[in-house]
C-alpha cells in the first residue's frame, strides 16, 4: 500500500455543513480527481483529527460514511486505504462557455434517480452490521432469503405501506432489476414461446430493458397526467404475460393511478391471465398526503395477480443492492424453484444487517427524516422555475426528481447545462421512440447549495431561449 503524502490531503473546512460532511466531500473531490489513488492510504483518524485541528469522532464519522459507499476500504488491524478496486469515479465535468451565467467551478450532478445518502451510517446501521457478523458465517441461506429478514420486511410493509402479506410469500433479491429477471424466468419457465411484457411509455428505462435482455417481446402502453391508461390496454390475444407498472408515482412523469382504474386494471388482469409488477420504488417519499396504499393491497393474496417490486435503494442507498419481491401464494413455488437453480444473491452477513436494521425501526426513521429534507428541495425546485416562459414543471407529489417540459431544443438544454457544469437528463430518452422534450432531473443526492446553483442555470438558460425564440 502507497501512503498518501500529507500535500494530498488539502482539505479547507470552512464550508457549510457538518465537519463529517464537509472532510468526506473533499475527500470524494481528491478521490474523483486523482489526487488520492486506489490503493492509497489514509492518515488514522487520529492523525488526521490532529492535523485538521478537529475531533477524531468527526474523522470516524467521515471514515465510516465512505467506507459504506465503497470509496475506501478498511479491514481489522490495517489502515484505511482508498478501495483498490475503485477503478474509476465520475470525475467534476469540465467548466466550457456557456450562454447562461457562468457555472460553478465543479460539476453539478443532477442526474435522477440517486438519494441523499447522508445521515445512512448512524448508530443503528453500525450495530446491525456489527451484530450481523457475529456467529456462524457458513450458515446456509434459504432460497428465498433468511427468515428474519423476511419477517422485518413483513413487518415494515404492514407499518409504512399498509400490507400484509404472510413472510413466506417475500423473496429476498439483489435490487429491482434482479428481482424482475427473477420473476420472468420463473414465469417463462415451460413455455413454447417468449413472453410479451407490457411497460408504461414513458417508463423507467434501466428497468424495462430487462424484459427483451431474457428474450421478452416488449410491448410499450401509454400513460397519462393519472398514470398507465387501463382502458386503452390490449385485450384478448394481444393482452401481455406480464405488466410493468408504477400506480403510486408513474415513472417519470408523477401521476397517481387513481382507485377506478386500479379495480379496472385488477379485473383486466384477472381476466386475461396476466401477472402485474407493481414496481414500488419511492412511494414512501410522498409530500403533499401520506403514501398512497399499494395495488397489492388490492389483491388476493392467495391467488392473486400483483407482485409487489420493493427496494431499498431510494430510501437507503443503490450501493446496498437488496430488494424484495412480495408474491401471491400461487408464484411462490414457481419462484422458489427458479432461485433454488440460481442461488441466492445477497449474502448472508448483508442480510442479517438489513434484518437487524429493519427491526431496530430506524428505516422508518430515516424515511421520516429524508421526507423533510425533500420536501424542502422540492420547494426550491418550484419556486425556483414556476412562471419560467416555455417551460411545464409536472406536479412533484413525491419522488426525488422533477420534470420539465419545454417548447425550447432539448438536445440544445442539455448540452448547454452539460458545459456549463451540470448534467441532467433528456427526457425524450423515457420514451421507446419519439417522447415529449425537455429534461428530468434530480435533487437528491446533491447538496442544496449545489441545488441552488444548478436550478439557478437552468431557469437562466430556460429563459435566455424563450427571449431568442
Amino acid at each position: 500500500m502507497r501512503t498518501s503524502p500529507e500535500v494530498t490531503l488539502p482539505l479547507k473546512l470552512d464550508g457549510d455543513g457538518a465537519l463529517p460532511v464537509q472532510i468526506a466531500a473533499e475527500l470524494r473531490r481528491l478521490i474523483g480527481e486523482r489526487v488520492l489513488a486506489p490503493g492509497d492510504r489514509l492518515p488514522s483518524s487520529r492523525a488526521l483529527a490532529e492535523h485538521l485541528g478537529i475531533s477524531r469522532g468527526s474523522v470516524v464519522a467521515c471514515y465510516d460514511q465512505l467506507l459504506a459507499e465503497g470509496y475506501l476500504s478498511s479491514a481489522a488491524g490495517k489502515s484505511t486505504v482508498v478501495n483498490p478496486l475503485l477503478l474509476q469515479v465520475h470525475p467534476p465535468s469540465r467548466q466550457l462557455p456557456s450562454p447562461a451565467q457562468a457555472g460553478p467551478s465543479e460539476g453539478i450532478d443532477l442526474r435522477p434517480g440517486r438519494p441523499s445518502t447522508t445521515g445512512v451510517v448512524g448508530p443503528a446501521w453500525k450495530s446491525a452490521w456489527r451484530q450481523a457478523s457475529v456467529g456462524a458465517v457458513d450458515a446456509p441461506i434459504p432460497h428465498l432469503g433468511l427468515a428474519t429478514v423476511r419477517a422485518a420486511w413483513a413487518e415494515h410493509l404492514r407499518r409504512m405501506r399498509g400490507l400484509v402479506r404472510d413472510p413466506a410469500q417475500i423473496a429476498v433479491t439483489a435490487g429491482g432489476r434482479e428481482g424482475l429477471a427473477l420473476l420472468l424466468l420463473a414465469l417463462s419457465g415451460g413455455r413454447s414461446k417468449p413472453l410479451t411484457v407490457g411497460v408504461e411509455e414513458p417508463g423507467y428505462p434501466s428497468l424495462r430493458r430487462v424484459p427483451a435482455r431474457h428474450g421478452a417481446t416488449v410491448v410499450p402502453l401509454p400513460v397519462d397526467e393519472h398514470g398507465l391508461r387501463v382502458a386503452d390496454l390490449p385485450t384478448g390475444h394481444d393482452a401481455p404475460d406480464l405488466l410493468l407498472v408504477t400506480p403510486s408515482h408513474q415513472y417519470p412523469l408523477g401521476g397517481s393511478l387513481p382507485m377506478d382504474r386500479r379495480q379496472a386494471l385488477l379485473e383486466w388482469a384477472a381476466g386475461h391471465d396476466v401477472v402485474v409488477v407493481e414496481d414500488d420504488y419511492d412511494s414512501e417519499l410522498r409530500y403533499t398526503s401520506h403514501p398512497l396504499p399499494t395495488l397489492t393491497s388490492l389483491d388476493d393474496p392467495d391467488a392473486g395477480r400483483v407482485v409487489l417490486l420493493g427496494t431499498l435503494s431510494k430510501t437507503l442507498t443503490p450501493a446496498l443492492a437488496i430488494g424484495f419481491l412480495t408474491l401471491p401464494a400461487r408464484l411462490v413455488p414457481v419462484v422458489a424453484e427458479t432461485r433454488a437453480d440460481l442461488g441466492q444473491p445477497v449474502g448472508l452477513v448483508a442480510q442479517r444487517a438489513v434484518a437487524g436494521y429493519l427491526t431496530s425501526g430506524a428505516l422508518r426513521l430515516h424515511t421520516q427524516r429524508m421526507r423533510q429534507l425533500y420536501r424542502r428541495r422540492r420547494a426550491k425546485v418550484v419556486g425556483a422555475l414556476s412562471g419560467v416562459p416555455g417551460i411545464r414543471v409536472h406536479p412533484m407529489d413525491g419522488g426525488l426528481h422533477a420534470v420539465v417540459e419545454t417548447s425550447h431544443d432539448e438536445s440544445r438544454i442539455v448540452e448547454q447545462l452539460a458545459s456549463a457544469g451540470v448534467r441532467v437528463s433528456p427526457l425524450s430518452r423515457y420514451w421507446s421512440g419519439a417522447g415529449n422534450a425537455g429534461i428530468v432531473f434530480g435533487f437528491g443526492a446533491v447538496t442544496e447549495a449545489e441545488l441552488e446553483r444548478g436550478l439557478a442555470l437552468i431557469r437562466d438558460l430556460c429563459a435566455t431561449h424563450d427571449a431568442e425564440e
